[in-house]
Parts: structure tokens; sequence; C-alpha cells
């Protein structure tokens, strides 16, 4: 899809972080943009600020491990516009701890809104993109879908799991000769809010910490929010979507060079497969 000016872009998790920043690049490129978000006073903002310049971007209030929610994007963005183009599944948060302590309200939360959000994008989306016979599908899963690195269980099965089902459209449109091609983005570090993605954990998920617990989970957000701050630009990361979508490429991997240590993780756990070698630690710094 080489000419993007007038196309449809549905966005979720699109008020804030990766997902604002490829609203904003859409935007440039003229396309009319849909967004998709739980939060709905930072969702009026993006839209406010996105539609200022008289771009038609409108929003609607999704929280995307409910399946109904995803489906009301689809309905209303085909009411709006008629077609959609794109659809970048993209809404994610960040939880972790030791596997074996992550209380099980967090793998709900976290691989609810990173893998079921996906999958519900692709049950809703997909076959409307089929029956136009065009357009391109954006997954947002991370480095952490190609390496594990520890204290981050729930958060790595989410991303693997993206990546894995990624992979799989891509070949399911290959066999079927659709028109439709799928983009995996896997991005290292990048300068968003997801350290501070708890503001939307839903109550019924919420989790009682004791003092310690408390104390330990500060630390862990701060060193977080510390590697988050010095991460890409969100602008950046949405510069190389757009030419992934042009080029219809399938991996997006923003943080490629040589001596990043994503990319020394990516390349020694691929060692380790080859050589049948048990996994190392990397710091992934």
């Amino acid at each position: 899809m080489k000419d993007l000016t007038g196309r449809v872009a549905v966005v979720t998790g699109g008020a804030s972080g990766i997902g604002l920043g490829l609203a904003k690049r859409f935007v440039a490129e003229g396309m009319k943009v849909v967004l998709g978000d739980v939060e709905k006073d930072a969702l009026d903002d993006a839209v406010a600020v996105l539609s200022s310049g008289g771009s038609d971007v409108c929003g609607v209030v999704t929280d995307v491990t409910d399946a109904d929610q995803v489906q009301s994007l689809a309905d209303a963005t085909m009411e709006r516009h008629g077609a959609v183009h794109v659809i970048c599944n993209n809404a994610g948060v960040g939880g972790g701890g030791l596997s074996w302590e992550a209380p099980l309200s967090t793998w709900e939360w976290v691989i609810g809104v990173n893998m079921w959000g996906v999958i519900h994008g692709i049950r809703s989306f997909v076959p409307l993109l089929l029956q136009q016979d065009e357009g391109h599908v954006v997954n947002t899963a991370s480095v952490a879908g190609l390496v594990a690195a520890p204290f981050m269980g729930p958060y790595n099965a989410s991303k693997h799991a993206v990546v894995g089902m990624s992979e799989t459209l891509h070949h399911e449109f290959a066999l079927t000769g659709a028109n439709v091609k799928v983009s995996v983005l896997c991005p290292g570090w990048v300068n968003t809010r997801i350290a501070d993605s708890a503001r939307n954990r839903p109550s019924h998920l919420a989790v009682e910490q004791a003092s310690d617990d408390a104390a330990q989970e500060t630390v862990m957000r701060d060193m977080l929010q510390t590697m988050v701050q010095q991460g890409m630009a969100t602008d950046t990361v949405a510069s190389k979507v757009v030419d992934a979508i042009r080029n219809e490429q399938f991996w997006v991997l923003t943080h490629d060079d040589a001596g990043d240590g994503w990319v020394k993780a990516v390349e020694a756990r691929l060692t380790s497969l080859q050589e049948r070698t048990n996994p190392a630690m990397n710091l992934l710094a």
C-alpha cells in the first residue's frame, strides 16, 4: 500500500505512547484516523489535538479485552468511513514479577490486553480487509516477543503470542491469496507511559499488596521508567511502521543497531537454538 492519502487507519491504544505516535504520523500522511482507547479523557485530548488542523480523526472508547467493544470499534469505523485500510492492534500494558509469584490477576490483565486485544482485533477487522481485498494489519509485539528477560513472565508470554499469531496470519494470507499484509512491530525501549500502565488496570483485577511488595514494585517501576525515558521517540517508531506498510515488510525491528543490547540478546538466543545450548542471561541494556 504505497499511497496512504485518504485511507482509513484504526489504532487501538491510540491515546498515548506508540499508538499516539502512529496516529500523528497517519494524520501527517493524509489518512483518516479512528482511535480506540480505554482512557476516555486522554482519548478526547488526543482527538482534539489531532483534528485541530482539519484532519478527520475520531475516538471510540474501547477496552480491547472485550470482544464486543472491539467489534463496536470496527462497526463505528465502517459506519463513519465505509472502509478500513490499516488496523493497528497496538494497545498494551506492562506487568511482571517472578513467574511463580506474580498474581493471577496480573497474568489475566496483561494477557487480556496484550494478547486477547490482538485476537479481538484480528477477528473484527481482518474479515473487513478481506472483503475489500486490500489492507494491512500491524500487531504491536516487542523484542520481549523474541527474547525472554527475567521478571517479565506475563509480558513475555503475551508478546511471544503476538509474534506467533502475526507469523501465522502472514502465512494464511499468502496461502489464501489474500491481498492483505501484516507487520509485527517489535520495539526495544521506547519513550512511552508503559511504566504507568497500571493507571488503567481494572478494579476487578487490582492487587492488594503488602508494604514490602509495594516498596519493591515502586523500585522496579522507577527502574523501568528510567529505561523507558531514555528510549526511542514514538515518532521514530511510527516512521518505521509506515515504511513497513509501504514496503509490505513483516518484521519491524526498531532497535536494529548491531551494538544494541536487544539485538545482541536476539542473536544470543538464535545461537543458543542452533547450538542446542541453554539460554544465557542478557540484561538487554
